[in-house]
């Protein structure tokens, strides 16, 4: 299923990932963050090392998104719910060595990430009321010490 198909607007999500291949030693992050824009979908993918240095989809190749950590790619995504081939190489090894993977973005995990999560409404009204006591209090203090002279 494509983002059109999802009815995805652009904004930011999560979705469950499976990977298959390798040597089982490697993982990576699920759920992961996408981003949709224009109708393209582009996931981050966050491995569980630090040694990989490109990943090639389709033949074009990516490079790590961050200089520090464990490795994090931002790869485009053209279907959910289907096997996806990408290969990662990995310098862990005394010689680099280009690995196959498969990738598989579960359609029905989409949701809805950052500010449509309904938590940051609240968050935000309570932050309002701090800073609301924090100014006012004083001048309700200073007023009431007047009152009383």
């Amino acid at each position: 299923m494509t983002a059109e198909e999802l009815n995805l607007k652009d904004g930011e999500y999560t979705a469950e990932v499976t990977m298959e291949g390798g040597s089982g030693r490697a993982t990576i992050d699920s759920p992961t963050d996408i981003s949709v824009k224009d109708g393209k979908v582009t996931a981050e993918i966050k491995w569980s090392s630090s040694h990989y240095d490109y990943m090639l989809v389709d033949g074009e190749k990516f490079l790590p998104v961050n200089t520090e950590g464990n490795s994090v790619f931002e790869i485009p995504v053209a279907e959910f719910d289907e096997p996806m081939a990408v290969t990662a190489d990995t310098t862990a090894m005394s010689v680099p060595h280009e690995i196959e993977y498969t990738l598989t973005f579960a359609s029905d995990t989409v949701t809805v990430s950052g500010s449509g999560s309904g938590m940051s409404g609240s968050v935000n009204i309570a932050l309002w009321i701090a800073v609301a006591v924090a100014v006012f209090m004083p001048v309700v203090t200073r007023m009431r010490r007047k009152e009383k002279k």
